[in-house]
């Protein structure tokens, strides 16, 4: 059983799908570590930041495309900090009044929402693509070796394996009620008819989405509990035991330390002329 829909994997034979995921690992938290800590002005470093991630996306051979498209799923989040515009003091941009109350953006609050905005989004590339050019056992392989806690990484794991399962027996159920709804996507019968047989209005629906969701609720929780009594059965003791992994190549260790040496020398070069 697998999703491929949502496995955001994409198997391919470029540099950065070999790399090895250790290194991808610690130079994506570095990659985002340093957008954190960039200074809000710091606009030529923000810039080659892009360029460093945009020069990864094209060697990966997934395409720019593919990563910004989805980075802007980010956008929402972003609009959160919208009030920074006129919460923070500065030099008058413009004023919006709203009955008794009048709201005051400034230059330095516009400066800020911008560089928010920018981490966010060059963040965001850089978890996908990781996740997209980084088997996910390799990505749990690699948290253990930077130190992250078992217990912690073997939750990880088993979260994301079981929501394939739930997703799993929701197509089930899907399929089970378009096999007795008797619809034709072919037939194009009159409004009135085909809203009798594909179910009626809203409110059907909701009772049969709201069926459905118990439905999947009570599948998922004795799934979960013949999964768990099947991993106990093979030896489970709450660790997840994995082969020993090979030392860092000569070429991984390298990129490692240039990529550190690199993203290094952007953040202390925004520190020590816009910090």
């Amino acid at each position: 059983m697998h999703v491929h829909f949502l496995d955001p994997y994409h198997h391919s034979h470029s540099p950065v799908h070999q790399l090895d995921g250790r290194v991808k690992f610690v130079l994506a938290v570095a990659f985002i570590l340093t957008c954190s800590l960039t200074p809000v002005s710091a606009w030529a470093v923000y810039i080659l930041l892009f360029a460093l991630i945009l020069s990864i996306e094209i060697l990966s051979t997934l395409g720019a495309g593919y990563v910004l498209k989805r980075a802007l799923l980010a956008t929402p989040f972003v609009l959160a900090a919208l009030p920074v515009i006129f919460t923070v003091e500065g030099i008058k941009l413009f004023s919006l009044p709203l009955g008794s109350w009048t709201l005051t953006a400034s230059v330095e609050g516009l400066e800020r929402f911008i560089s928010i905005a920018l981490k966010s989004w060059l963040s965001v590339q850089a978890a996908i693509l990781l996740a997209a050019a980084t088997p996910f056992p390799e990505l749990l392989q690699a948290m253990r070796a930077v130190g992250i806690p078992r217990l912690l990484v073997a939750m990880f794991g088993l979260t994301w394996r079981y929501i394939f399962v739930l997703v799993d027996e929701a197509l089930r159920l899907m399929r089970a009620r378009a096999a007795r709804s008797g619809v034709n996507p072919d037939l194009r019968p009159s409004t009135s008819l085909r809203t009798k047989r594909e179910g009626g209005g809203i409110i059907w629906r909701a009772q049969v989405a709201g069926g459905m969701a118990g439905s999947l609720f009570l599948r998922g929780f004795e799934r979960s509990d013949r999964i768990y009594t099947a991993m106990l059965s093979r030896g489970y003791d709450g660790e997840v035991r994995v082969m020993p992994l090979p030392a860092l190549s000569g070429v991984s260790k390298l990129v490692l330390f240039a990529g550190l040496l690199l993203l290094g020398i952007l953040l202390l070069f925004g520190i020590l002329f816009w910090g």
